[in-house]
């Protein structure tokens, strides 16, 4: 298999926010990325709105295929837009640090609410 030279090196920062902020603020947080990147007018992630607000990710030099395969990732419905909902989703499936802490970060999001609280919370 070749090396991807031009391949984003991802630190995963989401458990240490969780053990910083809490399940509250560290979901506050998700829900401001989603905002930030979000087509105002949908209220969804869309193609358009990931490219034109990929500079803020520092992903300025992403191919569209790439920006496109980073949405169909966390496209859950088939509407080729992210809903916050599938947003958070991906998030979490794309924390290795979420998935290694295992069952002590997942009680704690279980003990501390729900999606419908997350989003109420957003």
């Amino acid at each position: 298999m070749a090396l991807d030279i031009n391949a984003v090196d991802f630190e995963d920062y989401f458990p240490s926010m969780i053990a910083r902020l809490g399940t509250e603020g560290f979901i506050w947080e998700l829900c401001n990325g989603f905002r930030l990147l979000m087509d105002v007018e949908k209220g969804l992630i869309t193609f358009e709105s990931l490219k034109r607000n990929s500079v803020l990710l520092g992903l300025h030099d992403m191919r569209d295929d790439e920006l496109l395969c980073m949405l169909m990732e966390g496209d859950l419905d088939g509407d080729g837009a992210l809903s916050q909902t599938e947003f958070c989703i991906l998030m979490f499936r794309l924390s290795p640090g979420l998935v290694d802490a295992g069952p002590n970060i997942n009680k704690q999001w279980m003990e501390d609410g729900d999606v419908n609280e997350m989003q109420a919370a957003c």
